[in-house]
């Protein structure tokens, strides 16, 4: 494969090239004595990578299908089908204990053994799964705790049809599928993981993503990305007891809370669809604004290309612009060797976008010397929405 140099002669032939290249000399807040604040004007939200969901949102109010957002965000893949169960990881059990509520027709089941028992001690309230060594024990709360039995091995709660009520630190969610106690990688205490199926998973990711009651077209390209989003994951990555995350670590995922009439029939409509590239899921990522233009995934993902987005402008986004002045306090905290701090500058752009694009990589300057960071850490760091912005 040809690779362009590394070094470009022109600001016009870099961005031509799509390359990295060097910042505007002009674009800094360099002072030769310290300075109070540095004001950051920028575009977009999130990481810019796939669908946008403004973008999403605009293109279907211009008339583009599911299909057609689709093609745009993630050119070169083609429509597959896919399906089956994921287990995601409920983060909010912060617990060792799997509590749910007592219901009709619950039964714990053990992982090891496949043995089943029916729940039905009259008086119940809540029941518990513990860890007792390699195994579990159960336990049922009428007025007080009481040992049910030791269960063998990892072992979940099931109902049939309907729910079942989890009790977190703080509150209850309500969940579909299975609630299962399971040992993580490391070996260390439990976690508590929701087995479900992919499209009832969908119901509680869809509406957490995205509001359920934009363009029908917009929240059908939103559930593709999800549903594909999260096989890429469940049949890529080695987690353990789990295949996806219930936090923006994976996408957002809250349960029957959240579910509504719109999004499920967004669902409904796209049933089993999903984005592959050479025969595979893709990996979709998507981000709430690209800020116009549309963010370089990795060298094996080049259905995540850059590009201009030209549907962002008209679908009413807050963060079509933003600014935000930063104290120089919270700058000098994030860099504590620089000193006092003297100036920002951004030394290398991505090329794709408004003043030549991402930033890349940056320049912290201080009484005490100088500190050059990548654009996402310095993004991260500081909270700021993109890595699409400018240094006033």
């Amino acid at each position: 494969m040809r690779l362009f140099p590394r070094t470009v002669t022109t600001l016009a032939a870099g961005l031509a090239l799509g390359l990295a290249v060097p910042a505007s000399m002009s674009e800094a807040s360099a002072a030769p004595a310290a300075v109070d604040s540095v004001t950051l004007t920028g575009k977009g939200w999130g990481h810019g990578k796939g669908l946008s969901q403004w973008g999403a949102k605009g293109a279907a109010e211009q008339g583009l299908s599911a299909g057609q957002i689709l093609d745009f965000y993630y050119p070169g893949t083609a429509a597959g089908v896919a399906g089956g169960s994921v287990k995601v990881l409920i983060t909010a059990d912060t617990s060792s204990n799997v509590v749910v509520q007592h219901r009709s027709r619950l039964k714990v089941r053990s992982l090891a053994t496949g043995k089943a028992w029916k729940l039905r001690k009259r008086g119940a309230k809540r029941w518990k799964l513990t860890a007792h060594g390699a195994d579990t024990k159960l336990s049922v709360k009428t007025k007080r705790w009481h040992k049910v039995r030791i269960i063998p091995g990892q072992a979940e709660f099931k109902g049939k049809g309907g729910t079942l009520r989890l009790y977190v630190p703080g509150g209850a969610v309500d969940y579909r599928g299975k609630i299962r106690s399971v040992v993580p990688a490391n070996g260390q205490g439990r976690d508590t993981v929701n087995v479900v199926s992919v499209e009832k998973y969908l119901r509680g990711v869809v509406p957490a993503e995205m509001p359920a009651k934009w363009s029908p077209q917009a929240v059908q390209a939103q559930a593709v990305a999800a549903r594909t989003y999260a096989i890429f994951e469940r049949d890529t990555y080695q987690r353990g007891a789990f295949d996806v995350y219930d936090t923006t670590q994976s996408q957002v995922y809250r349960g029957i809370a959240v579910e509504q009439p719109e999004s499920n029939a967004a669902i409904a409509a796209t049933a089993g669809q999903v984005r592959t590239y050479g025969g595979l899921p893709a990996f979709t990522q998507f981000s709430s604004s690209n800020g116009g233009a549309k963010a370089a995934g990795g060298a094996s993902q080049p259905y995540l290309a850059p590009g201009l987005d030209p549907y962002e402008a008209g679908s009413g986004n807050p963060n079509n612009s933003w600014q935000l002045t930063v104290a120089d306090e919270s700058i000098e905290a994030a860099y504590p060797t620089i000193g006092d701090l003297t100036g920002v500058s951004v030394t290398v752009r991505d090329g794709n976008g408004e003043w030549g694009g991402r930033v890349v990589k940056i320049q912290i300057t201080g009484t005490l010397g100088a500190v050059t960071d990548g654009g996402d850490n310095f993004r991260s760091l500081l909270g700021l929405k993109s890595t699409l912005f400018t240094v006033g």
